[in-house]
């Protein structure tokens, strides 16, 4: 696997919340309708869909350019790619990928144009159901082995357009440690490198949403539900697991981890000696355990990012997306977080919508459209990259990005 950039500094800027990526120059505009300023090319699709579906959660109808946009970035097989800078160029089809495809669904059948879905969401789809795996899952590029955050990413598409869903579902207890695993780390799902399974929140965040049947947009509980995993007084009592007894298995470890780290999760940059706030796999967490019934602990952990992360997504779409679609799985409202508007400055970031939810009068936001901060990448770029990175240091940092091979 080729890796485009130092996987240590996109780890830490990832972390920290800092530039990793330049905007694009003058020389190469942005096209008409993409949010965010910062370089396109390996998250344009992800962090596009992630604004169309915070906006339309949050009461914005985005402007028809912004949806245009994504549609002209789908190959004429049906799948996506992280980012097309020439439409009318035929896709290599080693740039498609399963993350970009599914977020970019779950995008457009939110905003439930039916010409839309019956063309661009249903050949979309049809790709995803053609490259799963045998296993009932799928890896970020098709052909390799499936991976926990990619068939989270992909089930949530699928339920989207009311597709089965099961044997998906099932696949994912695959990557979760179980008994025969230390006791701090039972419930935790891992991502797979070179054949082994590496412990990880983010692969735990998005499995449990997998595993709960969940998109991106969850429906706040209006209950709380405590997260248990099962006694090991049996050694196969995580083999008997359910989809669902599985996901608060998973659920009680995140639990477990953001307590530890005083209501957020923590990650250890390559070359750091300590660890960091990591804000993307916390709002990953939130989505999670609220999809999984987990209200009194999501709510705050949300709490807890609506006043310490405002640095890390300022100019940054697909952060703000995030804590958009963690405030509405939490009940919150995100155009009061911590006294920022969150959806003002999404909306800021992009074409000016064909409807907008009225700003807060208590929290307003006149942030004009700005460069990304943090490259509009954040936690999403890679997943490979840093878990390569992060390996032997602790926690494992990890996003998403194309794999090259």
């Amino acid at each position: 696997m080729n890796l485009r950039r130092s996987a240590a500094a996109l780890a830490a800027a990832t972390v920290l919340g800092m530039a990793a990526v330049p905007a694009a120059s003058a020389d190469t505009p942005l096209p008409p309708g993409l949010y965010g300023t910062g370089d396109p090319t390996y998250d344009g699709v992800w962090r596009q869909s992630y604004a169309l579906l915070a906006l339309h959660t949050a009461g914005v109808t985005p402007a028809d350019s912004a949806a245009a946009w994504l549609t002209g970035q789908q190959c004429a097989d049906g799948g996506f790619p992280s980012y097309r800078a020439d439409t009318a160029k035929a896709c290599d089809a080693k740039t498609e990928d399963t993350n970009a495809t599914g977020i970019a669904v779950q995008a457009l059948t939110a905003l439930g144009d039916k010409a839309t879905k019956d063309t661009v969401v249903k050949k979309a789809t049809d790709w995803l159901t053609s490259v799963r795996n045998k296993d009932g899952g799928w890896s970020y590029n098709p052909g390799g082995a499936s991976d926990p955050d990619s068939t989270g990413v992909v089930i949530g598409a699928l339920v989207a357009v009311k597709q089965d869903v099961k044997a998906s579902q099932d696949s994912l207890k695959a990557f979760q440690f179980g008994c025969e695993a230390k006791a701090a780390d039972r419930g935790a799902f891992g991502y797979p490198m070179n054949g082994k399974l590496s412990v990880s929140a983010k692969a735990t965040a998005d499995a449990v949403r997998g595993a709960a049947g969940a998109g991106f947009v969850v429906t706040p509980p209006t209950a709380n539900v405590a997260a248990k995993a099962p006694d090991c007084a049996s050694p196969d009592a995580f083999k008997a697991l359910d989809a669902a007894g599985a996901a608060s298995a998973g659920a009680a470890y995140l639990t477990a981890q953001l307590t530890a780290g005083g209501s957020h999760l923590t990650a250890v940059t390559p070359g750091a000696d300590k660890p960091t706030a990591d804000y993307g796999t916390t709002a990953d967490a939130v989505v999670a355990l609220a999809a999984n019934q987990q209200l009194d602990t999501a709510k705050t952990s949300y709490d807890w990012l609506a006043k310490n992360s405002a640095t890390w997504s300022k100019g940054n779409p697909a952060a703000l997306s995030q804590l958009v679609l963690a405030a509405h799985a939490t009940g919150n409202d995100p155009k009061n977080a911590g006294g920022a508007n969150l959806v003002q400055q999404l909306t800021n970031l992009g074409p000016k919508p064909a409807a907008a939810a009225t700003a807060s009068p208590s929290a307003p936001d006149k942030t004009e459209k700005k460069d990304d901060k943090s490259g509009s990448m954040a936690t999403w770029w890679i997943v490979g990259v840093f878990f390569v990175a992060s390996i032997g240091v602790g926690f494992l940092v990890s996003g998403r990005r194309k794999k090259q091979g």
